[in-house]
């Protein structure tokens, strides 16, 4: 069995679940380093397997002054040394088909990102890799046309599938409400398990307030609501989710992105300690065996 697929296996069947996190972009070295250290640490004292996460370039950004990261070469090589010093897999996102390949020989989960959700091309060039992908929905996205059909995920899903690549999840992390605004339904995690995959709930970029945040100096950036993050969390654990994906920073208010929409570190071992108990106790994962057929008619 190749080490993606190894790890696939080994994510879907994470008791409670599996963990993505670490700062929204590669800020610098020394700061991924220390950040990877700590989350690690972390993680394995709460007894969550980790993926550490973050972004060499954040393309989708409100203003073309927003801070981007160090850039694809330099951030891949940081990434690369976290990956090998701390013995821990690496997600982290494309954004066009050309990175796919030299993201690839690093990552072990390449991540779609939301507004690329249905980009076939970007879709299959992240499969033929052979990492697993994490497809993250669309704010635009509804996770299904009604209850019983999936359609958004589910399609996007089998592209990946198609171009021959099996190991997949998909990722909720809110749908636009109104202007400036996300806002988080529950039943989109129980739907999007119609894809047949890991379902993963990204639990601070559905706080986000896009564009919502105005700027000294005239401009705007995505505001967000962090006390939330607790909230969201206990939601998507007790429905069942296979995995938590977080943004995570030990100075968020300084953050250059996203800072509105990262959970501290410091209170990361006792937010994690309570998702888990939650989680145990929880029946979510628990497939109840209903006959809907009467309201399909």
């Amino acid at each position: 069995m190749d080490a993606p697929t190894t790890l696939y296996n080994q994510l879907k069947a994470a008791n409670p679940f599996f963990l993505l996190a670490g700062p929204n972009v590669i800020e610098s070295e020394e700061h991924i380093l220390r950040m990877a250290k700590h989350i690690k640490a972390i993680s394995s004292k709460v007894g969550v397997p980790l993926v550490f996460k973050s972004s060499f370039d954040k393309a989708n950004r409100t203003s073309s002054k927003s801070f981007r990261g160090p850039g694809m070469a330099e951030g891949l090589k940081i990434l690369e040394k976290v990956k090998i010093a701390y013995d821990i897999p690496i997600v982290t996102d494309v954004h066009e088909s050309s990175q796919c390949e030299p993201v690839g020989r690093v990552a072990d989960i390449i991540q779609i990102p939301a507004f690329l959700c249905r980009q076939t091309d970007l879709l299959v060039a992240a499969a033929k890799t052979g990492k697993i992908i994490n497809i993250k929905k669309g704010q635009f996205c509804a996770p299904s046309v009604s209850i019983f059909s999936s359609l958004v995920m589910t399609n996007s899903a089998e592209k990946i599938r198609l171009a021959g690549n099996s190991n997949v999840m998909v990722c909720e992390r809110g749908t636009m409400f109104g202007y400036n605004d996300l806002i988080v339904d529950p039943r989109n995690l129980e739907w999007m398990r119609e894809a047949n995959c890991p379902v993963v709930a990204d639990i601070t970029h559905s706080l986000q307030q896009p564009a919502g945040k105005k700027l000294d100096g005239g401009g705007v950036a995505s505001g967000g609501l962090r006390e939330l993050i607790p909230c969201i969390g206990r939601t998507a654990v007790a429905v069942g989710v296979d995995g938590i994906f977080m943004e995570v920073h030990d100075d968020p208010l300084n953050a250059p992105v996203d800072g509105p929409t990262q959970w501290p570190l410091r209170h990361l071992e006792e937010l994690l300690e309570e998702l888990v108990a939650i989680s145990r106790v929880s029946k979510g994962k628990q497939k109840f065996n209903i006959d809907l057929t009467p309201f399909r008619e």
